[in-house]
């Protein structure tokens, strides 16, 4: 049972700072000035199924209680990361720092792990500091007083979780891993020291790819018919070579057994050859006899339905957009319950006043727009991610905020309103003087964005490149090194006023001498004074 007077500080990736003051008969005053903070973070979460977002995709499937913390505190609407990918974002999150300065370019190993986290910081001035969810770097979690970490991606049925008590082992619970991350978030809030303040990272699995529903919302829209986006035909008429050869389309990537659960399909030619049929088999293999039974009892008659109309050309594409698009929104569904959840619980303590509710996503992700899938480049669905804060102490309700910020930024905004001075070293800065809802002046006038895994799943190729209010140059560069592939040195331009898809390269057109060269100028000027070993 959670004892709901035990909460302190919740990082929610798509929440931010979360102070609880506890019993106020325990509680000095000094520590009741210093917020606690929750911080929500989710996995691939696009901004375009976000309903305070106002994206159309989003009015048909809304998220009443991420709106709840954009309608009362602020939104952001140019929030951006530095790299498009979850351990580099998680890293820059932890850190403050641009991927080549925290070692975290790529998935895998990376992390420079003598790099100072904001929550050793914190915890060493007194705050109750916890993480639970989705890690995902290759280090033991720093200054931490708890946390519960899933193994890898983690499963969204009956994953294992890791704490300081399981002697390094991960454990196996059952559950959904939403609804999993949320016991143990609130768990930590119940068991905290009230004379303490708290920060809590929140940090949910979901909706990451292959999107498997809970069981309640297995059929959840499914008599909706989600529109397509303008640019979901794109055929990259101007753009470099990258976008005609990644390899992250729904029509020619999405699978049809892992990805779209048409498990019938496993062992029939040429779904027998797909990436990681064996995927779906492991997580169905993980499920308990009920589970099994309600989501066969859900996708069988609708595969089976599926498989009888034999669809084929743009109709079958049609129907891949829509099953992705479904369970992808089921998997919101969840998220949205879990931050309910969380916002009841401190509502309940008597803690929203002093506490920053941060939520976020790792980066954003591709609604079918280009026609992909997945993340990685530097266009504006994947670069760009929600994030909305709650803090009545400092945001006024219904403020929003378009200067650009970016996700180097959020340890600098935490370290800052717990009073503590930011590390000379760390490259972000805090977000505090956005909360009115105004820029400042001296605020900064672009972003640096740096991609590297490559040669990978994808075939994204590496690429850096500035965003400016109006503008983006992007720069595609490096050694062919997967199949079909050439060496590249290629650029691309857009004006994102007159085209905010991003479908007309204006790089070497007549008229863009100019803002070409200021943009190239910009961008050499973050690659020497970031010390930039590539590009």
């Amino acid at each position: 049972m959670i004892n709901t007077r035990s909460i302190n500080c919740i990082l929610i990736p798509a929440a931010l700072f979360n102070y609880a003051c506890g019993s106020k008969n325990t509680v000095n005053s000094e520590e009741q000035t210093r917020p606690n903070i929750v911080y929500i973070m989710t996995d691939d979460h696009s901004y375009q199924t976000i309903s305070a977002y106002g994206h159309p995709l989003s009015q048909l499937a809304p998220t009443p209680n991420i709106d709840r913390l954009a309608n009362g505190g602020i939104l952001f609407q140019r929030a951006y990361v530095e790299n498009s990918l979850s351990t580099p974002s998680r890293a820059c999150l932890m850190t403050g720092l641009y991927s080549h300065q925290n070692g975290q370019r790529q998935l895998g190993e990376g992390i420079d792990s003598t790099k100072t986290f904001f929550s050793e910081l914190l915890q060493q001035e007194g705050y109750q500091t916890a993480v639970v969810g989705k890690w995902h770097m290759q280090c033991e979690p720093k200054g931490f007083d708890y946390y519960k970490i899933l193994w890898d991606q983690g499963e969204y049925y009956n994953p294992e979780f890791r704490s300081k008590d399981t002697d390094g082992k991960y454990i196996k619970e059952e559950g959904y891993a939403s609804t999993l991350i949320t016991d143990h978030s609130l768990n930590f809030l119940e068991q905290r020291d009230k004379d303490k303040p708290f920060c809590l990272l929140i940090h949910h699995k979901a909706p990451h790819r292959n999107w498997m529903p809970e069981p309640q919302y297995l059929d959840l829209y499914e008599d909706v018919e989600f529109p397509k986006p303008e640019t979901f035909k794109d055929d990259y008429a101007t753009r470099c070579s990258p976008a005609h050869t990644q390899d992250m389309t729904i029509n020619k990537t999405m699978t049809m057994v892992y990805d779209l659960k048409v498990h019938e399909l496993i062992n029939t030619a040429p779904y027998n050859k797909e990436w990681n049929t064996e995927g779906l088999e492991v997580s169905l293999a993980r499920m308990t006899p009920e589970q099994r039974k309600n989501w066969n009892s859900a996708y069988q008659p609708k595969n089976k339905d599926f498989i009888d109309k034999n669809l084929k050309g743009d109709e079958l594409v049609n129907w891949k957009y829509q099953r992705y698009l479904k369970d992808y929104l089921r998997c919101i569904k969840s998220i949205d319950d879990q931050v309910g959840r969380v916002i009841d619980y401190l509502e309940k303590e008597g803690l929203m006043d002093n506490t920053i509710i941060v939520y976020t996503s790792d980066q954003g992700f591709y609604m079918g727009e280009h026609g992909w899938f997945d993340k990685r480049f530097m266009y504006e669905e994947s670069f760009r991610t929600p994030l909305v804060m709650h803090y009545p102490k400092k945001i006024k309700a219904g403020t929003k905020a378009d200067a650009l910020v970016q996700n180097i930024d959020y340890a600098p905004t935490f370290l800052s309103l717990a009073g503590i001075e930011k590390p000379v070293e760390m490259s972000g800065t805090t977000l505090e003087p956005l909360f009115e809802g105004n820029k400042p002046e001296n605020w900064r006038k672009s972003l640096y964005y740096h991609y590297y895994d490559y040669p990978a799943i994808h075939s994204v190729r590496r690429h850096d490149g500035v965003r400016t209010e109006r503008y983006k140059l992007i720069h595609f560069y490096g050694k062919g090194e997967m199949a079909n592939d050439k060496d590249i040195d290629c650029n691309e331009l857009y004006d994102l006023l007159n085209d905010p898809n991003e479908l007309n390269n204006l790089y070497g057109k007549a008229g863009y001498e100019q803002i070409t060269a200021e943009l190239q100028k910009e961008l050499d000027g973050y690659r020497k004074g970031l010390k930039v070993d590539e590009f």
